[in-house]
């Protein structure tokens, strides 16, 4: 089962995240937003399956420093735009499994998914 594992690797929860996956012999394949950036096919995909709520990342520090017009009116196709301009609005991690996809690291939802 391939597991594509996408997220930033200095955040806190990324790093949880491959701890949990490393713990349970689980490999995967690593994408940093950083470096390589989100696709809009990609994200507008994830925004199909979860729905953009889930997957904008409104706590983070990227977000919150946007300008006011940048979070005004958010729509899916707003938020599909600004995830891709700015990866770290992506809440982290994404993970897309052939079960399905998990946006963020809950334990007890990975253990069903994936344990």
């Amino acid at each position: 089962m391939t597991i594509h594992f996408y997220g930033i690797p200095n955040c806190d929860t990324v790093k949880k995240a491959r701890t949990w996956l490393d713990a349970k012999g689980r490999d995967f394949e690593f994408h940093d937003f950083k470096k390589e950036g989100a696709d809009q096919d990609l994200v507008r995909g994830w925004v199909q399956a979860v729905g953009w709520e889930r997957v904008l990342n409104r706590q983070g520090t990227t977000f919150r420093k946007l300008e006011p017009a940048q979070k005004e009116n958010l729509d899916s196709e707003k938020a599909i735009r600004l995830m891709v301009a700015q990866p770290s609005c992506i809440r982290r991690p994404v993970i897309d499994h052939p079960g399905g996809l998990l946006v963020g690291f809950d334990e007890s939802e990975w253990n069903a998914a994936l344990g």
